[in-house]
């Protein structure tokens, strides 16, 4: 997906290729506030998104920053992946999906897509991000407890205001692999510091890094 720039928010979200979206679910977030205000002061940040397209987010990352949103879909080149046999292939793939020049991106919204890859393809995603952020840019990522391995369902998630996520899970191709402790997340993400760090109502982790100025 290219950039999408202040696009109108749809009043509904399908789930991805087609798929029947499941009922909505609502928890509350501590570190998107905090992830807005780390860009709230930067003029037209650039914000990348690793999750598929929602059209609320856009419209609301886009009113609340004024921001130009580069949207992946990473879930759907997992998927695509995973039906070609070519796994193998993913961690050099994202290397080069992850094109934007270094220290051009002021957030990332990586959401739970780390909890699907294997550790070493992980790091060569988390090392591309940390290239393409910014000094004192954000990152927000949420990581999954060891009770949700082996589900081969992807989060949908849908900001709902500064302090609420909705989300849908829809059918994957590739289930949860690993619960990182926090040294390995850390580990993982040399170069950036843990400005915020959550447990949230749903058992998951709710991280926001910052790249030191």
């Amino acid at each position: 997906m290219g950039l999408l720039d202040r696009i109108t928010p749809r009043k509904h979200e399908s789930a991805p290729d087609g798929l029947p979206a499941e009922a909505e679910n609502t928890f509350p977030t501590k570190a998107l506030r905090k992830f807005l205000s780390c860009l709230t002061a930067r003029e037209l940040p650039v914000l990348i998104d690793l999750g598929p397209v929602v059209g609320t987010n856009i419209g609301f990352f886009g009113e609340q920053l004024g921001c130009k949103i580069f949207v992946l879909d990473l879930f759907a080149d997992l998927d695509r992946h995973v039906k070609d046999g070519r796994l193998e292939e993913l961690g050099d793939f994202l290397v080069k999906r992850i094109s934007q020049e270094a220290a051009s991106v002021d957030g990332i919204l990586c959401w739970d897509f780390l909890d699907y890859l294997d550790k070493g393809t992980a790091q060569k995603l988390a090392t591309e991000l940390t290239r393409v952020l910014r000094s004192d840019g954000a990152l927000l990522g949420f990581f999954g407890t060891s009770s949700q391995l082996g589900e081969s369902r992807y989060t949908k998630f849908i900001v709902a205001d500064e302090v609420n996520l909705r989300y849908r899970t829809y059918p994957g191709l590739r289930p949860r692999q690993s619960s990182l402790p926090n040294r390995d997340i850390l580990r993982m993400f040399e170069g950036l510091t843990v400005s915020d760090s959550f447990l949230l109502q749903n058992k998951q982790r709710e991280i926001l890094f910052r790249k030191p100025a």
